[in-house]
């Protein structure tokens, strides 16, 4: 990080018991506080906490509207947000830490640690009308790098018609919910492909995977307020879960019923974690920092730029079409061009005024996201909490938010 860059972007720190609107007190922010202020002013997105890091600390912290759409309650900067899938990053970097160990490497197969991979069946066909499908046997075992690189075939209901209409023959049994979609290594789609990953890290590490994280990523880089069980005492901290109204959900916000469970009874390496703007944003310094922050260092610098690498080759990661109304269409991949780390998006294409090629990014189902620049030295934290995911205009807001902080930033 140049330290223009730093002058330029003035850390704000927002006490909770503040008024939302002291976020915009410093001057130097103010692109950044009207972006996320004129999304909710808009009534684009009811409420939303950001954060911007560089290597050496928080820049930014914002927090605007609110957390709840019925009780109105304001949004805070240590406000609480289920990430979804933003636990992906976590858990897959759980793994190497495991691969720097030795204790496996990333183009084992699976089926080495897990035997229920084994001999994993290929859709031939699937039939939409009537539901008969036929299967071949894959023709190669899914290994370690399949699995982080959502390679593997496995697919989600939400982005696969084959996998959201597959009902098994009785007696039939899937490892992580329906047979692969095409052979392993020859394409990408997202699914539970991350599961496999945090089953791989309980089996190998002899731990559960809350336990783990604790031990090795959230108590080394202090990121308190990070886990699946959220205790009872910050549960006024949380933001409510939302979803627009409507059966196509383009309507307005509303608060969903039931609400979540502070409780996640299994946790899993593909989602299911809560946390804050600060917290992750610790996980996004250390990333920035190869591995270390603060002085506790959780995977070598080396570990840490084979995880920002291309690891696909050839194969392309699409915008892939939603097959669910809780998600709409991955409009934000850059179709066909873009492509998978051990663990994360890697953006391709420059597009002025936005983060460079090279970044690592994912996101949560609930639209929060983050983004890791590493040629500017920089990282961004957005969380809102309602479905769909990638809903366009939770991506507007998300935009607006990364154009200003590289507005402020100086990008050209």
């Amino acid at each position: 990080m140049k330290p223009a860059l730093a002058r330029a972007i003035v850390a704000v720190a927002i006490s909770t018991a503040l008024p939302i609107a002291v976020a915009g007190a410093q001057p130097a922010t103010a692109p950044i506080d009207n972006a996320l202020r004129s999304a909710v002013e808009r009534g684009e997105v009811p409420g939303v906490v950001a954060l911007v890091t560089n290597r050496e600390g928080v820049l930014y912290q914002g927090a605007f509207g609110v957390a709840d759409v019925d009780t109105k309650r304001p949004m805070a900067v240590d406000s609480m947000f289920r990430i979804a899938s933003m636990t992906k990053a976590i858990t897959s970097l759980a793994l190497m830490q495991l691969v720097e160990q030795g204790k496996l490497t990333i183009e084992d197969p699976v089926e080495k640690f897990l035997p229920e991979m084994a001999g994993l069946k290929v859709f031939e066909s699937f039939d939409p009308a009537t539901g008969a499908y036929k299967l071949r046997p894959a023709s190669r075992p899914v290994t370690v790098r399949h699995v982080l690189t959502h390679t593997s075939g496995l697919g989600y209901g939400f982005t696969s018609a084959t996998v959201r209409d597959f009902k098994p023959t009785a007696g039939e049994k899937y490892p992580f919910g329906a047979p692969l979609l095409f052979d392993p290594g020859e394409q990408w789609i997202y699914g539970t492909s991350t599961d496999v990953v945090g089953r791989l890290v309980e089996t190998i590490s002899g731990q559960k995977l809350e336990a783990y994280f604790r031990q090795h990523i959230f108590e080394p880089l202090k990121m308190a307020d990070t886990s699946y069980t959220v205790p009872e005492a910050k549960a006024l901290r949380m933001v409510a879960g939302q979803r627009r109204a409507g059966e196509r959900m383009d309507g307005a916000i509303t608060v969903q019923s039931p609400q979540p469970s502070l409780t996640v009874a299994n946790p899993s390496g593909g989602g299911g974690l809560a946390s804050t703007v600060d917290d992750y944003g610790r996980f996004v310094r250390a990333l920035l920092n190869g591995g270390v922050l603060d002085g506790a260092r959780i995977l070598k610098a080396e570990t840490v730029a084979l995880m920002g690498q291309n690891a696909i080759g050839d194969v392309k990661v699409p915008a892939l079409k939603s097959a669910m109304p809780n998600s709409e269409d991955f409009t934000f991949i850059a179709d066909g061009r873009d492509k998978w780390g051990l663990g994360f998006l890697i953006t391709v294409d420059q597009v002025p005024g936005k983060r460079s090629p090279g970044s690592l990014s994912w996101g949560g189902i609930s639209n929060t996201y983050f983004w890791i620049d590493p040629s500017r030295g920089i990282g961004g934290v957005i969380m809102m909490q309602y479905l769909p995911f990638a809903d366009a205009r939770a991506l507007t807001a998300y935009d607006a938010f990364e154009r200003a902080v590289y507005q402020v930033a100086g990008s050209r």
